[in-house]
């Protein structure tokens, strides 16, 4: 009787413990991507149906800001270099969504239960949030430089355009359309498209 309370204890704290947030292997290949982890492409796939946002946009845009880690973080900020002060942002998940803007999107899309840190949920956010990106600022979903520097600044800093004197973001915005550029070569060589 003990060892099966122990071995049903044992399984529910195993189905208890998180998910999977692993990113996949080779993230440089997005054929690899999609045989590695194919619910992903169904998900991405859903995505593009529903919101209009090209598989390869989501992929660029979570390669950059998660690396596909599904509870990736944004790094502790420390007082006196040592003291932790909390997150820079409370951006979570594979999407990076922050706290705000995803309580906006539950309550707009009525998903009450989505969570940062279920790809499903992440890449249906990103085409909300995308197409609202192109309904505020008249971003096309095709536009991944600007979608992106929108994603990152927000739908106000982008109008307002924040990210001008920022090189930095520049540059990054120029790496994510390259990779999304990347990403679609592959995915049309690949036998799933």
């Amino acid at each position: 009787m003990n060892r099966l309370i122990i071995i049903g204890t044992l399984l529910l704290v195993a189905a208890c413990g998180g998910g999977r947030y692993d990113p996949p292997r080779n993230l440089d290949d997005a054929c690899a991507i999609a045989r590695e982890r194919p619910s992903w492409m169904r998900d991405m796939e859903r995505t593009e149906r529903r919101w209009g946002v090209p598989v390869h946009v989501q992929m660029a845009i979570i390669h950059q800001e998660s690396s596909f880690i599904g509870n990736a973080r944004t790094p502790l900020r420390y007082s006196l270099g040592v003291i932790p002060m909390g997150r820079q942002s409370s951006a979570y998940g594979y999407s990076q969504a922050i706290d705000g803007t995803w309580d906006w999107y539950r309550d707009e899309t009525g998903k009450r239960f989505a969570r940062r840190d279920r790809f499903d949920d992440a890449v249906d956010f990103m085409g909300w949030y995308m197409n609202e990106t192109r309904e505020r600022n008249g971003v096309p979903l095709y536009d991944v430089r600007n979608q992106y520097l929108a994603y990152h600044q927000g739908h106000t800093g982008f109008a307002r355009g924040s990210y001008r004197n920022k090189a930095w973001l520049l540059r990054v915005a120029d790496r994510v359309t390259d990779r999304a550029a990347m990403y679609r070569a592959q995915l049309r060589r690949c036998r799933f498209y």
